[in-house]
Formats: structure tokens, sequence, C-alpha cells
């Protein structure tokens, strides 16, 4: 009967090739899953120790201070450089963040927080106008050696 109808010869070959290779189907998907939870993790991982390792800049503006639109501009444009600035990092823990707060004596403070790859970014101010502090000490800038082959040497 099956020769009588166009195709179903080849539908059957397919319906025992998937049947004879499920096994082999069932455990690629497993993997797969596994790997996928295993790169979901380290990036959860990465994304966290990114998080704890931030650094805070407190942002002063002048007396004088009035920016512009285009002044504007520039500073929108150096908030994604602290993006650009931690890029080996998930977005979660990347981001630039302000933290605007009131003192008991009714001062309003601003704080820019990033992570510490973009710290050097984050310590330019982004007003021509505006002082940047940092509150904690800056963290130790730490030499870079090269080491070379005992054959380079000679």
């Amino acid at each position: 009967m099956s020769a009588e109808l166009p195709g179903v010869t080849a539908v059957l070959d397919a319906a025992h090739l998937i049947a004879r290779s499920a096994p082999y189907l069932a455990a690629l998907v497993l993997l797969a899953g596994i790997a996928a939870g295993l790169i979901a993790r380290r990036r959860r991982q990465r994304a966290e120790a990114a998080l704890s390792a931030r650094v805070r800049v407190e942002l002063v503006p002048t007396t004088s201070f009035n920016p512009g639109a285009e002044t504007i501009s520039r500073a929108g444009h150096h908030l994604a450089r602290i993006r650009q600035a931690a890029r080996d990092i998930p977005t979660r823990g990347a981001a630039a963040r302000l933290h605007y707060t009131v003192t008991a004596d009714g001062q309003m403070r601003c704080y820019l927080e990033g992570p510490a790859f973009a710290a050097a970014v984050l310590r330019m101010p982004p007003y021509a106008e505006v002082e940047v502090r940092t509150p904690q000490a800056a963290p130790p800038v730490h030499s870079v050696r090269f080491g070379l082959a005992k054959e380079a040497r000679r």
C-alpha cells in the first residue's frame, strides 16, 4: 500500500531514522542544556563579581553651573563611554548608575557609580563646571611587567 502513494516511502524512511537516532538526540539535547546552564551560571558569577567591585565618585557642580543642550549631549556620550570601557563585563554589572541623596543638613549630593574597569572614565568630569571627588581612596595602580624568555634576554 505504501508503494501506491507518492512520498510515503521517504516519510517512513525518515521516521525509522529518527526512531533509531532518538537516544543520541536525547543525549545531545541533555548536553546542550547542561552547557547552557553552565554558561548562564558563569555569566551570573561574572556579573556578581563586577557588582561587588564598583567605583563611586561624587559630582559637585560649581555655582555658575548651567548646562545647555549640547553640554548635556556631551555628558550623555561620556556616560556611554563607561559601558564601553567595561566591555568584557556582562551588561548587568557594567551599568553606570546615578545616586542622589540628601544629607542631614539639607544638601543634595550626586554620586556616579560604575564598574572598577571604568574607574578612569568615571573620574573624568562629564561637564566643564563639575568637580569630580573620589569619596574613598583610589585603588593603587599596579605596574605591568612583561617577562622575556631566557633566549631573548641574551
